[in-house]
């Protein structure tokens, strides 16, 4: 079962990407601020990491930048799961280590097949 942290402050945005994920049998855990996200990051070892970027006590930039830093952490894909969709933001994402970005508001119906190819690629 490959497991899945979603990082976000927002708990509508965290219950519907369990709720879609859950579906397709994902373990799934949840970090409400950044350095929360690390200390699940660290404990659980995920899959997969969805990382907003505005989220509370350090942004998901320098969460992303903290994992890469880390030799455990090199290969763990990190998405940018954000709603900051201005020009440079994606870049910026990129810049910070993150392996991918997807824009909030989701497409309920496209989201999954997005996931399962952020996990092939691991």
């Amino acid at each position: 079962m490959k497991r899945i942290l979603i990082v976000d402050d927002n708990d509508d945005s965290r219950e519907l990407v369990k709720k879609i994920l859950k579906k397709y049998d994902y373990e799934i855990i949840e970090a409400i601020d950044g350095e929360d996200a690390i200390a699940k990051a660290v404990t659980y070892r995920p899959d997969l990491i969805l990382m907003d970027i505005s989220i509370p006590k350090m942004d998901g930039y320098e969460v992303t930048r903290r994992l890469k830093a880390r030799p455990d952490f090199k290969a763990t894909s990190i998405i940018a799961f954000t709603a900051h969709a201005m020009r440079g933001d994606q870049e910026k994402a990129f810049e910070s280590g993150c392996d991918g970005y997807i824009s909030k508001p989701i497409n309920v119906r496209e989201f999954p097949e997005q996931i399962k190819v952020y996990l092939k690629e691991k």
